[in-house]
């Protein structure tokens, strides 16, 4: 992880910082993101991540940054060893293990199904379920429909 200072505003007695952060992880993830440090108070302002991150990826984001950041950018002190490597690789949610194959079609399809059942948009339900994006979610349910694991989607004459 890195956290440089990209630049500082004052105005009366307080301060705001924004600090340009890099989370490296290794499996090759990475995660970049400006954040505003005023006090103890941590705010990000864009967040670009490859590959995309997960709903609870994204939940713990604030959990993985804020010691480093408030103790690089001000603000209260990280715990120690959390800067830049010192407490070794930054662990992130994996995403769901999902099977490959027939196993990961099936799962697909109850995941579709089971948010259909619900009222959800089932989508949604195959993205919560397997931690990929939308477009991804789509490929992996057109995979379910051509295997006859969901019905098509419009009758073909």
């Amino acid at each position: 992880m890195s956290v440089l200072r990209a630049w500082e505003v004052r105005e009366n007695d307080t301060a705001t910082t924004w600090c340009d952060v890099r989370l490296s992880f290794t499996d090759g993830a990475g995660v970049h993101l400006l954040a505003a440090v005023c006090g103890d108070s941590v705010s990000v302002e864009d967040v670009r991540a490859r590959p995309a991150l997960s709903l609870d990826d994204l939940a713990v984001l604030p959990d993985w940054i804020e010691g480093p950041l408030l103790a690089a950018c001000g603000g209260a002190a990280a715990p120690s060893g959390a800067l830049d490597g010192a407490a070794g690789p930054v662990r992130r949610h994996a995403r769901p293990a999902v099977p490959r194959g027939a196993g990961s079609r099936r799962l697909v399809a109850d995941a579709y199904l089971a948010g259909q059942r619900a009222g959800r948009d089932p989508v949604l339900a195959v993205m919560a379920a397997t931690g990929h994006s939308r477009r991804h979610a789509l490929r992996l349910i057109a995979g379910a429909r051509d295997a006859g694991l969901l019905s098509p989607r419009r009758a073909r004459r």
